[in-house]
């Protein structure tokens, strides 16, 4: 291998503005434009519908906070794979990263990549199937972010504030130009029993998946100029900028469409914008949906190669995946590797299927990590980034973490299975790789 290649490393090219765009970007897909409905399923009033967002927003600014402090402590790359393995093991974070490669950032690549090339088709009636448009995207943006992290962050910011407006025009068209629906008065759909817990409690899941991705952003924490300070600050700013926008799309959907509506609807946004502007409208909210998929996936090429690179780094994966190229200063193998196989994924089509198979497996390492807190307070000094109300909101993040991963069991229990079996099959890669280091 060429010297140059063995010396180079990445190089810390990106500021708060970054920070804070790569944070929402890893939080912002379709879902805003298109889930508030499954939340309206489940409860029928606009207290509880609203409720089960503010308490979702809760949560991500408990993780926020908590992650702050976990990136002050350790602004390493990989981010969330670096505190697992300083905390507990490398084996643990190797199977976090084994599970990310594999299935929870390919396969959700594969299948947002695929929701933009039906956005894309519906828009211009082009003649290309889906599932090689949503290659041709994801080639492109593995060849910018192989261009080095200041290319692949530029088109990420501009991409995550196009989503912003996107989101902006959808609240100020639905409150000056829709008519509004006749909303129930009341607070609650039923009497308050355990059947109105359940409801609640399986309104908030897809409400608390809609605020995930927030973790992206620290493996990139590597590239980021002073990241004992601008990362936090990245963090925080970024899930309460998030917060806020959601809050503000589903203000505008139960205003405008109302709660039974709002159930009933696919694509409440295009709903709504169709109500204020016509089909204008319907067609513009489309664009933003499009664009907003594409942002997703940029900053998933642009955060997710962190972690593999990491890996090769310790030893625990292929040797050239660590490789830096000495021009871009990116860790192009890494990169090539992530977009290839989700490439490959978007074309056989089994998105859908990979997905489901590791909802519970995601969030138990959100709460396995969020325990990290407590091993690094224990082992030493914490610093100016301490996580509000600890260790009491620390520990009820973790524990819903672990009712979502323990609801995920009861209600899926085959995919589950298959998605435990996955990570198992992590441990004897594990060994490969260890003794493969050792040698």
């Amino acid at each position: 291998m060429d010297q140059s290649h063995k010396h180079a490393e990445l190089a810390r090219r990106l500021g708060l503005f970054d920070a804070t765009m790569i944070v929402m970007g890893g939080i912002i897909g379709s879902g805003i434009f298109m889930n508030p409905s499954v939340v309206a399923l489940q409860v029928h009033t606009p207290f509880l519908i609203l409720g089960a967002w503010v308490l979702g927003g809760l949560f991500a600014l408990a993780a926020g906070f908590i992650w702050a402090e976990l990136a002050a402590l350790r602004p390493d790359v990989g981010g969330q794979y670096a505190y697992l393995r300083e905390a507990f093991h490398p084996a643990v974070a190797f199977l976090y990263g084994w599970v990310l490669l594999l299935v929870v950032q390919t396969g959700g690549m594969a299948a947002v990549a695929v929701t933009f090339a039906r956005y894309f088709v519906e828009l211009t009636h082009s003649p290309i199937p889906s599932p090689y448009l949503a290659a041709i995207v994801l080639a492109l943006l593995t060849i910018i972010n192989c261009l080095g992290v200041r290319a692949g962050s530029t088109v990420q910011s501009i991409l995550m504030v196009l989503k912003i407006l996107a989101i902006a025009m959808l609240v100020v068209c639905g409150f000056l130009f829709a008519e509004r629906s006749t909303n129930p008065s009341a607070l609650l759909d039923r009497p308050v029993s355990p059947d109105l817990l359940t409801a609640f409690g399986a309104a908030l899941v897809p409400v608390i998946f809609a605020y995930g991705g927030w973790q992206t952003a620290t493996f990139v924490a590597g590239e980021i100029k002073e990241p004992r300070k601008n990362l936090p600050r990245g963090l925080i700013l970024g899930v309460a900028g998030v917060v806020l926008l959601y809050l503000a799309a589903n203000l505008v959907y139960i205003s405008v469409l109302g709660p039974t509506a709002l159930a009933a609807s696919k694509a409440p946004a295009s709903d709504v914008m169709r109500s204020a502007l016509g089909d204008l409208g319907a067609r513009i909210i489309a664009a933003g949906i499009a664009i907003s998929t594409v942002g997703f996936l940029s900053q998933s090429m642009l955060t997710a190669p962190r972690v593999y690179f990491a890996m090769a780094k310790d030893g625990l994966f292929f040797q050239r995946v660590g490789m830096v190229h000495p021009w871009t200063r990116a860790p192009i193998v890494a990169i090539a590797l992530q977009g290839l196989l989700a490439i490959v994924i978007a074309l056989l089509g089994t998105y859908d299927r990979i997905l489901n198979y590791v909802v519970s497996v995601d969030v138990i390492f959100f709460g396995l990590t969020a325990c990290c807190i407590f091993v690094f307070r224990k082992r030493e000094n914490a610093g100016a980034n301490r996580v509000p109300g600890h260790p009491f909101t620390t520990i009820m993040f973790i524990a819903v973490c672990w009712l979502v991963a323990i609801n995920t069991v009861f209600h899926f229990p085959q995919n589950t299975l298959i998605g435990i079996a996955i990570l198992i099959a992590g441990i004897p890669a594990y060994w490969f790789w260890q003794q493969r280091n050792s040698r």
